[in-house]
């Protein structure tokens, strides 16, 4: 995608040199910074503190990740070591999980001095495969979107939520992918972005949207149900962080209170997700673990001052206790469809076995 006309990935490999780039997207939208990861530590570190978000591209930084801890050393102790750090930074996105599955099971196999090189093979395979199943999800959901459009016979009025934009993958992103591809399409299209308290998620979704030039509208994640009321969204689509056996979506937290208004107002409620996503043995939603993070995210409001300064502002006190579960989970009888990489099908195993027939032999 765009960054002021110039097409960019949110993480640049340089194997030769054993490290990766990363846009720290705990600056955005206020600053674009680069941040150089160049040992385990700072990998982990990347992931957990969210400089690197989004299901997808957790799983490519943790493949990355992996090749960096091995460059020095990649016997059997340093590579599970490795896996075990990587494994526990951030618990309900299960691409972080399947990468990580994926770079062990070709690297066990290898004498420890050909790992290295192995990896980082792999983890590009990882980064690439994530880039065109992105894009092919854009053109199943432009489909879905064309039906829509036509219906509709206006401007086509998108919802949605967090950011599942290309900030949230190597490139084009999940949810917005489909957004991008109407765009480029000629399709007049806009979005409604969610702001996504408390972490702001929102905000990376309307920056990357201005920058490609996608016309969109920053919103109050409270002021979703009233638009949808007033027939001014045609239709919602999200990403995923975990997709259950049986079409159970965990996202961030505030995506089951917008599938309940699509429920109550008639609206398409879409989520668009890789097959890395996908947890074929976690049988429903109430058997994904959800994230709590810290309280601070919600006690304190980040942003810059009058000089353009990051910095935080105290809208609590530290003594006040707060909740702050990181994602919630849309049961599937509330999902429309999952636009897979593959193609469309319902939010049910059935559903998603018909697209993945393997899976049922796994």
């Amino acid at each position: 995608m765009n960054i002021d006309g110039t097409p960019t990935r949110t993480l640049r490999a340089h194997p030769a040199q054993g490290l990766i780039d990363i846009i720290d997207q705990t600056r955005l939208p206020h600053a674009l910074h680069w941040v150089r990861v160049a040992t385990l530590d700072e990998a982990a570190h990347a992931i957990r503190a969210m400089q690197v978000r989004g299901a997808p591209l957790i799983g490519a930084t943790a493949a990355y990740g992996l090749a960096i801890a091995l460059n020095d050393a990649a016997g059997d102790a340093r590579l599970q070591d490795a896996i075990a750090i990587l494994g526990a930074t951030r618990p309900t996105a299960v691409n972080l999980h399947w990468a990580l599955a994926r770079m062990q099971a070709v690297l066990v196999p290898l004498a420890p001095e050909m790992r290295a090189a192995a990896a980082w093979t792999e983890a590009a395979a990882i980064a690439e495969e994530d880039v065109a199943q992105n894009a092919a999800i854009g053109q199943h959901g432009l489909g879905l979107f064309r039906q829509i459009e036509r219906h509709a016979g206006k401007t086509l009025n998108i919802m949605t939520h967090c950011n599942a934009g290309w900030l949230a993958t190597v490139d084009w992103g999940t949810a917005l992918s489909p957004v991008y591809a109407a765009h480029d399409a000629g399709l007049p299209v806009h979005v409604w972005v969610s702001e996504t308290r408390p972490r702001n998620q929102g905000l990376l979704t309307a920056w990357e949207l201005a920058q490609h030039g996608v016309p969109h509208t920053l919103i109050a994640d409270n002021a979703a149900g009233i638009l949808m009321r007033e027939k001014q969204v045609d239709a919602v689509i999200v990403g995923a962080d975990r997709i259950a056996a049986n079409g159970d979506v965990a996202n961030k937290v505030g995506t089951y209170l917008k599938a309940l208004a699509c429920a109550d107002n008639g609206i398409p409620f879409y989520v668009a997700a890789p097959r890395s996503t996908l947890d074929f043995a976690c049988a429903e939603g109430t058997a994904i673990p959800i994230e709590e993070r810290d309280g601070d995210e919600f006690r304190l409001v980040h942003g810059v001052d009058r000089h353009a300064e990051p910095g935080a502002l105290r809208q609590l006190a530290a003594s006040e206790a707060v909740a702050n579960p990181a994602f919630d989970v849309t049961p599937a009888r509330l999902v429309t469809a999952i636009i897979t990489e593959r193609g469309v099908c319902p939010a049910s195993r059935a559903g998603l076995l018909d697209l993945y027939p393997e899976a049922a032999r796994a």
